[in-house]
């Protein structure tokens, strides 16, 4: 896991990244932010771990959860992995908080199977999140999620961003996983960009200001 730890850091994002990608692929994102300097933010990237993916002919990539199919990919993502993906990361935001992080600086941010995590997790934690950003991505198990979601949650500011012409996760899928949040009460954020299944310049500024609202600058 990549641990950048400024000092004087009070406010913590996670970033977790999509399928067969590391917590080194989204360090460039990070230093593109270009957050101010009188505003020190601790990053932490963490790995998925190997696994065999299915669609991917079984062969092992990192990975948070299997994918059986990309046919109606939201409900072929294997739940005990997401599960247990997701307990590790709140075992991640356990330790930052132990480490005197208050839940209210800390943020969670996921791209594509990231963000499938990062929605699992915050979303069924006791405690309000800074927020919970959501890039390219959907919700896995949806009606399980839902069964779970925490009152506190629902007061976790929520933000997705999506490709229009994203070949990989669906722009509908976006649309499905904000309709859903918006049904339980929430009121997530919306952005989508042209643009595939990546993260684009435009999308930088949008991104960067709203982490920016969210850590209090």
């Amino acid at each position: 896991m990549i641990d950048l730890h400024p000092s004087g850091a009070r406010h913590a994002v996670i970033w977790l990244h999509g399928l067969g990608d590391s917590g080194a692929g989204l360090a460039p994102l990070v230093e593109a932010l270009a957050l101010p300097p009188g505003l020190p933010v601790r990053h932490l990237l963490p790995d998925a771990p190997e696994r065999p993916v299915t669609i991917n002919l079984g062969y092992r990539l990192r990975a948070w959860y299997d994918i059986e199919s990309l046919e109606h990919i939201e409900r072929r993502a294997v739940e005990p992995h997401v599960r247990e993906s997701a307990g590790r990361i709140q075992a991640l935001i356990e330790q930052l908080m132990a480490e005197g992080f208050a839940p209210e600086h800390i943020v969670l941010a996921g791209f594509s199977q990231g963000g499938v995590i990062a929605s699992f997790t915050a979303l069924r934690l006791p405690v309000t999140l800074a927020g919970l950003l959501c890039l390219s991505t959907y919700l896995a198990a949806p009606d399980a999620l839902m069964a779970e979601l925490t009152e506190a949650a629902r007061a976790t500011p929520v933000c997705y961003m999506h490709g229009i012409y994203d070949d990989v996760v669906p722009l509908s899928l976006g649309w499905e996983a904000k309709g859903r949040l918006e049904q339980a009460g929430l009121h997530p954020e919306w952005h989508e960009y042209p643009m595939r299944h990546e993260i684009c310049m435009p999308q930088l500024g949008d991104l960067r200001a709203w982490l920016l609202a969210r850590l209090g600058a």
